[in-house]
């Protein structure tokens, strides 16, 4: 073992209370930063799931309709220049089963389901609600969706038996006081249906469970007189991340709207983004809190162990040798801290996603959901290690520069 560590365990043990409020900061703040992190990515992860889950990775929406104003002569050839911003779209697809076909080329897309929509109003015994009809094929929307385990009441299969069976989300069956089994009915302004609830589903997200009302896409195109063509179509890729360019490629290749699950919910993604850096810069405080108080104590040591430190460079101990000795000072309460400190991220996010919490809005859990990662435990050491170590380099180069004669003299600095 070299002695400039032993030294250095010599010299920790002269500021016991010292070093314990440092390695207490330095365990705070590493096992703080892994648990919040843990949580915002946990529940960002748990929302885009819910999100790939109910709306898809891509949705392919309106057709493209270059205008006039949108194009301009290209000075070097006689071909037009089309410009993005300027495109005029017309409502739905005319032609979804072509638009199918020509998706399945793209290596990404894992599935695609066509859907009709239309707003209708829903009447039960107690009440009437304007909802949003989705006329879909089962099998298909279930490729591109998690619907058949969203369902928390009822069956799905009875659904796909039942020629005039719905799926309604939890909410409006709150509202309109139903359960499965029950019969409302969809009004619009030609025709009136009565349909029975088979199953109701619940994604957690409120907008959708209040209004939207799954039903076969043949009935849906017979009540909403849509005898052809689609609202938009739900598009499953097998690596949602690259949505945005596989949207790019499909909105030029198809000339159809197309629209990134990223793009769609930009907003609520950046909110998670700042929650992340707003809480890894609080918890952060604990550790700057321990990289101040090792400096405070390094430098303690520095003064009290002049004459110590004047001994060594007489024996033979070199400037380098002097750093090294407080810089192991800062380094082993710097392991200990970060290891107590992941072992304290570790146990913490395990009992925190057993807290039992009922949240609902853009998502639906039961518990805290949490995301275990290595690069949270990563970015807490490094965090704290930064922190401290700089606080340490200061009183170390300190000490380092002692010279034996001026502290015979007096006039060490």
């Amino acid at each position: 073992m070299s002695p400039n560590f032993l030294i250095a365990l010599r010299f920790l043990t002269a500021k016991k209370r010292a070093m314990l409020m440092s390695l207490s900061c330095i365990v705070l703040g590493v096992g703080l930063f892994v648990i919040t992190q843990a949580t915002t990515s946990g529940f960002e992860k748990f929302f885009i799931r819910t999100i790939l889950g109910t709306n898809g990775a891509v949705r392919i929406a309106d057709k493209i309709q270059d205008t006039m104003g949108a194009m301009f002569a290209n000075p070097d050839e006689s071909s037009m220049v089309f410009q993005r911003d300027q495109r005029k779209y017309i409502e739905g697809i005319d032609e979804p089963d072509l638009l199918i076909k020509a998706l399945r080329p793209f290596a990404n897309v894992a599935a695609v389901s066509q859907v009709v929509t239309g707003s209708v109003t829903a009447e039960s015994a107690f009440k009437e609600e304007v909802v949003k009809l989705y006329g879909i094929e089962l099998d298909d929307h279930i490729a591109v969706s998690d619907l058949e385990h969203q369902i928390i009441r009822g069956d799905i299969a009875a659904y796909r038996v039942s020629p005039l069976g719905i799926m309604i989300g939890s909410v409006m069956a709150e509202r309109l006081r139903v359960d499965p089994g029950d019969s409302i009915t969809l009004k619009t302004r030609e025709q009136n249906r009565r349909y029975t609830i088979m199953a109701i589903y619940e994604t957690g997200v409120a907008d959708i469970d209040k209004e939207r009302i799954y039903t076969h896409l043949g009935e849906a195109r017979s009540l909403l007189k849509k005898t052809t063509g689609a609202s938009f179509l739900q598009v499953g890729l097998i690596e949602p991340n690259r949505a945005p360019a596989d949207a790019f490629l499909m909105e030029e290749t198809l000339a159809h709207s197309a629209t990134s699950w990223q793009e769609r919910e930009k907003t609520w993604l950046e909110v998670f983004r700042a929650l992340r850096i707003s809480s890894a810069i609080t918890v952060s405080v604990f550790t700057l809190i321990a990289g101040l108080a090792m400096f405070n104590t390094l430098a303690m040591i520095v003064m009290e162990k002049t004459k110590d430190i004047a001994i060594l460079r007489s024996m033979g101990y070199t400037q380098d040798d002097v750093l090294q000795i407080f810089l192991w000072q800062a380094g082993i309460v710097l392991f200990i801290g970060t290891i107590l400190g992941c072992l304290l991220g570790l146990s913490g996010t395990y009992v925190i996603s057993n807290v039992p919490v009922r949240i609902t809005g853009i998502f639906a859990t039961d518990t805290f959901i949490v995301a275990w990662s290595g690069w949270h435990y990563i970015s807490a050491v490094l965090t704290a290690t930064i922190m401290v170590m700089l606080a340490s380099i200061v009183p170390a180069r300190r000490a380092a520069r002692l010279e034996p004669g001026d502290v015979i003299r007096g006039t060490a600095q």
